[in-house]
């Protein structure tokens, strides 16, 4: 079985269009939602929808480093995606600012399991 990764890079926003305490949400190209958060200055990316009921977790309550779904309370710490409150968890995405621009990348991993 053959495994390889593909990575993609959005230009999500710059500095100033995410002061500290602040969320944005990004559509990607696919339609799904990304939530992009800076907690003291370190930039976080989280898949911006609640496993639980497909909440948007931008409009959530953010306290340090935890989100709390609007809908019905779920908690996750977005640097690793961990869900506090049920066993859950949701994508968490490397963030990158270079020359004032906040970038992501998501990586896809494909796994070939039909080898040649």
């Amino acid at each position: 079985m053959q495994s390889f990764d593909t990575k993609q890079t959005f230009i999500v926003g710059r500095i100033d269009d995410l002061p500290p305490s602040a969320c944005i949400s990004y559509e990607l190209p696919d339609g799904s939602d990304l939530a992009i958060y800076n907690v003291g200055g370190e930039f976080y990316a989280i898949e911006n929808s609640c496993p639980h009921k497909g909440a948007p977790l931008s409009e959530g309550t953010v306290c340090g480093h935890i989100v709390e779904c609007g809908l019905h309370g779920w908690q996750f710490d977005l640097r690793s995606g961990e869900c506090l409150t049920v066993r859950e968890r949701i994508k968490t995405y490397e963030v990158v600012v270079e020359d004032n621009l906040v970038k992501v990348t998501l990586t896809t991993d494909y796994t070939d399991e039909n080898p040649i």
